[in-house]
């Protein structure tokens, strides 16, 4: 670990999504580390149980901001908090995201925009915000959690992850020598709420495939603490990736829907 971008015990990491899934489990995590947290959901009530139940196992000092990043709204009070300079916060943790289960012609394009605004738009807002003080200290670390979806050409979904991915590397080539690592988390299938809330056949993907949830948050935190600009968790996820860069795009695509 680079002892000029470690984050010290005690510091502050602000957490999207941080009521369930990945979410909750970074919050957990870096609570256990030390950390107080700042806790991003929609949800204030399970944002009030999720920092209750940090601060009575972890003793963990925990914030909490009710807003929907898909709402411009929501998203000014994060970036408010991120610029505040009486409160640095020195981990940036972007997991907020959404499904969509449809294919693309058949969403509402109003859910489309809403689907790119959470992954691309409100990453980026973030952590441009973020970056203003981190900079400034020479300290800091952005997490954005994209997927091993963004090595692959299937959809939307796909193609907000690539961005993430895509920018979480140049970010961090750009800023890690000046004190800032930012580190694009690709996990593949792994149990959380998220498929459920989408509606998903978790059939559809075998036993193997599926990961846990703790294993993902503290291989993607290692990662990023060691400053590599991508991290995907389990090595047959690793594999996975690797093969699917030199494979033609039609064979990693997934078979074509059926016209109706």
């Amino acid at each position: 670990m680079n002892p000029q971008t470690a984050s010290p015990a005690g510091s502050t990491a602000l957490v999207t999504g941080a009521t369930a899934g990945l979410g909750a489990e970074f919050a957990r995590q870096l609570a256990e580390q030390g950390h107080r947290v700042v806790l991003v959901a929609r949800d204030a009530g399970r944002l009030a149980a999720t920092a209750a139940e940090l601060e009575n196992r972890y003793g963990a000092a925990a914030e909490t901001i009710a807003a929907d990043l898909t709402d411009d709204a929501g998203v000014a009070a994060v970036v408010a908090r991120l610029s505040d300079p009486a409160r640095p916060v020195e981990i940036l943790v972007n997991n907020a995201g959404i499904g969509l289960l449809r294919s693309f012609e058949d969403n509402g394009i109003a859910d489309e925009k809403k689907h790119l605004k959470l992954h691309v738009e409100t990453a980026m807002e973030l952590s441009h915000a973020a970056l203003q003080g981190m900079l400034a200290r020479k300290s800091g670390r952005i997490i954005n959690v994209a997927s091993v979806a963004a090595f692959l050409p299937r959809g939307t979904y796909s193609a907000a992850k690539a961005w993430l991915l895509s920018f979480s590397r140049w970010a961090n080539m750009a800023y890690a020598a000046r004190g800032v690592q930012v580190t694009a988390v690709c996990p593949g299938f792994t149990h959380t709420e998220f498929h459920d809330r989408m509606g998903m056949d978790k059939t559809v993907a075998p036993r193997w495939m599926w990961l846990d949830a703790r294993q993902v948050v503290s291989e993607g935190l290692a990662d990023n603490a060691k400053g590599k600009a991508v991290s995907v968790p389990s090595r047959r996820y690793k594999i996975l990736t690797s093969v699917s860069r030199v494979l033609p795009p039609r064979l990693v695509a997934g078979p074509p829907r059926r016209a109706k």
